[in-house]
Order: structure tokens, then sequence, then C-alpha cells
């Protein structure tokens, strides 16, 4: 216990508890904004086919379904733009978040790799990274780091971004990846980009608004070749499903197998009754449509409410969240400290690595909501 607890940073959470209490303390009791967690109910279609599979007696396919995977290469073809996948690329993950921690790991990475990951980020890159021994090294152009250091192993890419909403485009993507093949054939030593990619569904600013947010594994990115190329996707936030810990991955098929071989070994299996809620989730678009117009409304409201209290919203082109600051400087436990004397829970963006911001999330109800905006609007 000590010795992982000395490898790894504190949960940053804890220390929200104060400001969580204060603002439970409000006369109308607190708004969690804190973090992107789903509270509208999982789609009916999907708890129908959890519930029709629920007689499941015998251990899952680690791999998935047959029926599973094609209905993940079927839906990077309809909604990510990245045909010709094949069953042997994509694999079923217990959440995308075990991904993110477990990926440096289940790569062998250790003491003298590099894990780049983005400079305002999910702390999860840099806590995989300590997982295995590896190094985090927090970067905005991982394309100049992968020039300068050849100890990379892994670049995470995270479009759209949590915390910032940032999108990256084809261009951008395409830019890290020619880094990342020029590094491998430089030096010889694998060099996998992997992408997390589970907010593409909830684009708010054109252009991705009309033409989507790009994958990595678009063929406008990877010129058709996924070598060393990974996307992880959850269905958590576009459908709703966070706690059924549903989620994927999909590119390189050598590098998938390699992740499949180990998982079986280790007994990293989607329940059974899973992967048939995935299968129908992944079938139907007007569910996600409709949560993503609910979120729509929320954002709106927010943003037009943090603006009339004198923030400023940042970025945030797409995902769950508005990031936040105020107009006159002062650091982000000050701002979160002034949303909870009005009964708002906020994230400081040093979670994030970055002191000026807040992270402010959409995942309320919609009364809850409301009483935030009567709250930063006076009304």
């Amino acid at each position: 216990m000590g010795l992982f607890a000395a490898a790894l940073p504190d949960f940053p959470w804890d220390s929200l508890t104060p400001y969580a209490d204060r603002a439970r303390a409000h006369p109308g009791g607190i708004v969690d904004l804190s973090v992107g967690t789903p509270v509208d109910p999982s789609p009916l279609s999907v708890r129908a086919a959890l519930e029709a599979a629920s007689d499941s007696p015998g251990y899952p396919p680690t791999a998935g379904t047959p029926a599973l995977r094609e209905a993940v290469v079927d839906w990077f073809a309809r909604r990510r733009g990245v045909p010709g996948l094949t069953q042997r690329a994509v694999l079923p993950t217990v959440g995308s978040k075990e991904m993110v921690a477990l990926l440096p790991s289940l790569l062998g990475l250790g003491t003298g790799d590099v894990v780049v990951h983005p400079a305002a980020a999910y702390p999860t890159y840099d806590v995989g990274a300590r997982l295995a021994g590896a190094t985090p090294l927090p970067s905005d152009d991982p394309a100049a780091v992968l020039e300068a250091d050849d100890a990379v192993r892994l670049v995470w890419l995270n479009s759209p971004a949590n915390p910032t909403g940032q999108v990256l485009d084809v261009a951008a993507l395409a830019a890290v990846v020619a880094a990342a093949r020029r590094a491998q054939a430089r030096h010889g030593h694998p060099v996998v980009v992997a992408a997390d990619e589970c907010y593409a569904e909830l684009a708010w600013a054109r252009p991705w608004v009309d033409d989507g947010v790009p994958s990595l594994l678009d063929p406008r990115v990877t010129g058709g070749d996924l070598a060393g190329l990974l996307a992880v996707y959850s269905l958590s936030k576009q459908s709703n499903l966070a706690g059924y810990r549903a989620a994927f991955v999909a590119g390189d098929e050598s590098v998938v197998a390699g992740l499949l071989e180990v998982r079986k070994h280790a007994g990293f299996m989607v329940p059974g009754p899973v992967q048939a809620a995935m299968l129908a989730a992944l079938g139907d678009d007007a569910h996600v449509a409709e949560q993503r117009e609910r979120y729509a409304r929320r954002r709106t409201a927010l943003r037009q409410a943090l603006e009339h209290a004198g923030y400023v919203v940042d970025g945030s082109a797409a995902g769950l969240y508005l990031w936040v600051r105020p107009v006159g400087r002062q650091g982000a436990w000050a701002t979160v400290a002034d949303l909870a004397g009005l009964g708002i829970l906020v994230a400081p963006g040093v979670f994030y690595g970055d002191d000026e911001h807040v992270r402010v999330a959409l995942t309320a109800t919609d009364e809850r909501v409301a009483q935030a905006v009567a709250r930063l609007t006076g009304a």
C-alpha cells in the first residue's frame, strides 16, 4: 500500500471536500458541476438488451462477441469517417479509464520510457505512466517532443479535450502521426499514438458541429496505415452508460492483438450482458442525438449565466465542460470558493495542470442547472 501511494499523486477530488460542504450548506442545496458523471436515464433500448442478456452463466469472450465487434466496426464507418476496420482491429474494454490508466503497462513500458500527454489534461494520463514506472511528460506540442526526445514510446492525444474542449483538426493529428513514424524509423523502437476520443459526439462549435470531430483513425490522418495508432472510446458520455463501464479501443491490429493477449491472461472481460447493451447502444443514433440536445440546452443556459456573472468561457468547442475563468485574475481555488458560496461546486483547473481556470460540467439535471443559473444571475 505504501509503495503504491508513494508512486501516485493524491486523488485530487478529495481536496474538494470542504468546498462541497460549503456548497451543500446553501439554502437551495448544492449544484454539483464538479464531475462529468451522467445524470440522465440510460436508454430504454439499452436497458432492455441488458435485461434480455442477464441469464449469463458462462464467461464472456474477452475479445467481444462477433456481433459487438462488427457493431464497433460499423459505428466507426458511420459516425467517425473510418471505413475498412476489421473485427481484429477492435476490442471492448471495462470503461475507457482502465485503458488510459493501464495502456503504458500493457504496452510493456517502464523505466526510461516517456509518455507524452496534453499539458492541461485528465490526470489519469499522468497516473498511467507512473503506474508503469515510465515518465509522464505534459506538452501541447507532441510532434516537437517526438522530434527531440527518442525516449518517447507513447503519445496520448485527447480530442475533444477534457477539460479545455479543444478539438484537433486533421492536420494537427496527421502531424503527430508523421512525427511518431519518423521517430520510430530513426531509433527503431515502437512508438504508439493513442487518442482518447470519448467526447467526439458532443461538438458545439463550427466546423466540428457540421463536419464532425476527426478521429485519429481517419484515413485523412493515417494515409490508410493504422500502424502504431489506437483510438479509445466510451459510451459513458454519449449514451449515459457510465455505470455499465462500456468502452472499446480500435486501431493497429497487431497492437490490439497484444492487448487482447494480456487481457485474456489477466481476466479483463466486459460482462456478457454489458456487451449486449453496447451492441444495442451502438446501433441506435437517435438516443445520442436526444442526449446531445439536453446537453446543448444546459450548456447555453450555464454559459450565458456565467458570462452574466462576470466569468469568461475559453475554448470549450466540444465536450461536457465549460473552461471558465473570472475577468479579474485570481487562482482557481479562489474561484472554486466564490462559486461554492453560491452553492455551486466546480473543479479547479489545478486538477488538470492549470491554475487560472475552473471546469464546469454540464452533467446536472435541468432543475439543478436552473438553480445554478438563478444564483449566478440573481434571477
